[in-house]
């Protein structure tokens, strides 16, 4: 069937019954031996003598969506003639840096045909975003069928609990049963791995596409930074001298674009350079290809005597750089203001201590036509637009 993973409003969905329930004839059975030296876990999965029914009215409480008790709850779900089929939730556990999923249903009619999937991946889509170390999730132990579905999207027991829902939950085969996802540790590229050069006019369709991919539904509904790269080339201040691309094995992973800026005092001008977009395709991000990129530009910079670098940019990573607030610079925005996520970078030692003033980049990036956009991201793959939680209002 064809469906579309949407966001489900708090406002709308608040108490939202999910309807929680499965039949079985199988069920992990948990054995804990106590022995002289510690204990020994047993978990063997066994036959009921007669399959076995959970519901939700067997239980004081209901599922429901966005609960009190999960604080920065997030859902996703499925409609059907805008019935709910499908819905997953999501809390963040922030002193752990962790990810909970606090409800995953999907309705009995539209099982097996890839939304428990899918909606997995929307999870895991999140905890990449946040940078997560870990998605955590909590099944029964006489819920085969989920215990084997969540071990098949590559989540692995890390826990249990024998009395979570009652005192007797060993005698009852019930036991609460935890199970974490972990991504993968990604190793750093060396300068070997990746080739770092100018781009052909070839590479400006797969340039562009890694851009949409690496930018989509990060600040906005879908993205425009693809298009930008497309109108930056045309414009009279781009450097496609210092501009380089990031190749992996033939394929473009990272890219970044430089253009004439300048900060004024007055009448006196001083001239700068700014980048943007840089970027790095997600399946790259956290190798170091943007530091690398940004490494091997720099140099380019400084031999052509360039003095500084002024850019907005996500102050959570800039800073590790080198990056500091243009408030070190006496550099403000153009309407004289200072935030994090403005910043600026000196080219040589002392080289930005005489230049003061408003710093003003190309038109080209107050000119994105939300229309142009629209009709220019035909020429790609259609991509969802979705909200995440935590980055955009």
């Amino acid at each position: 069937m064809e469906y579309e993973i949407i966001h489900l409003p708090k406002d709308k969905w608040k108490g939202t019954i999910i309807p929680i329930k499965y039949k079985t004839d199988k069920y992990y059975d948990v054995i804990v031996n106590r022995m002289d030296k510690g204990f020994t876990i047993e978990i063997e999965k066994k036959d009921f003598i007669e399959p076995v029914t959970h519901t939700p009215e067997e239980y004081d409480f209901s599922d429901k969506l966005y609960e009190d008790h999960w604080e920065k709850a997030y859902a996703w779900g499925v409609l059907v003639n805008d019935e709910l089929v499908a819905a997953i939730e999501t809390d963040q556990e922030v002193w752990s840096n962790r990810l909970r999923i606090t409800e995953l249903w999907v309705a009995e009619k539209y099982q097996k045909q890839g939304i428990g999937h899918a909606l997995i991946k929307m999870a895991k889509e999140q905890a990449r975003r946040e940078r997560r170390r870990a998605i955590m999730l909590e099944t029964q132990s006489c819920n085969v069928n989920a215990v084997d579905f969540y071990q098949h999207e590559g989540f692995s027991l890390i826990g249990m609990d024998t009395c979570c829902y009652s005192n007797d939950d060993l005698q009852r085969k019930e036991v609460r049963l935890e199970f974490g996802w972990f991504p993968e540790k990604k190793k750093r590229l060396n300068d070997e791995e990746i080739e770092v050069r100018m781009e052909t006019t070839e590479d400006w369709y797969n340039v562009e596409l890694m851009v949409q991919h690496a930018f989509w539904n990060k600040h906005h509904l879908g993205c425009d930074e693809h298009y930008l790269v497309h109108k930056l080339r045309q414009d009279k201040d781009y450097l496609p001298e210092l501009s380089r691309i990031a190749v992996k094995d033939g394929e473009v992973i990272g890219c970044i674009m430089y253009s004439k800026a300048q900060v004024a005092d007055g009448t006196d001008i001083h001239k700068i350079i700014t980048f943007g977009p840089l970027c790095v395709a997600p399946k790259w991000q956290g190798c170091g290809v943007g530091e690398l990129l940004l490494r091997k530009t720099m140099k380019l910079a400084v031999n052509k005597g360039y003095k500084g670098i002024v850019i907005f940019g996500e102050p959570d990573y800039y800073p590790r750089i080198g990056f500091k607030t243009c408030d070190n610079f006496n550099i403000t925005t153009a309407d004289g203001k200072n935030f994090d996520a403005f910043m600026g970078f000196e080219l040589a030692k002392g080289s930005m201590k005489h230049i003061k003033g408003k710093f003003f980049e190309s038109q080209v990036f107050d000119n994105l036509s939300e229309k142009e956009v629209e009709h220019y991201n035909k020429k790609f793959p259609q991509l969802q637009k979705l909200r995440f939680p935590g980055q955009w209002n």
